[in-house]
């Protein structure tokens, strides 16, 4: 395996919305978990490229959005 090569992940634009605001959450705060500077280099380049695929977060209903989505999520689990 080369380790540049990229990986992909699929995600329902559900999943990715609310992946991006707890990454926003977590990223915002101390991230007391993160045990290396890689790891939260990992986890801002995540949250980076969501935001540049959804439009959501950019929607004056955003709360609106994402608990629309949570549920959504929560939904398909159960």
């Amino acid at each position: 395996m080369n380790l540049s090569e990229p990986v992909k992940i699929e995600l329902s634009e559900d999943q990715a919305l609310v992946l991006f605001d707890w990454l926003c959450r977590l990223n915002d705060g101390s991230a007391a978990n993160v045990a290396d500077h890689a790891e939260q280099r990992v986890l801002w380049d995540i949250q980076s490229g969501l935001e540049s695929v959804l439009a959501a977060p950019l929607q004056a209903n955003y709360n609106f959005l994402l608990a629309q989505a949570r549920n959504r999520v929560k939904d398909a689990t159960q």
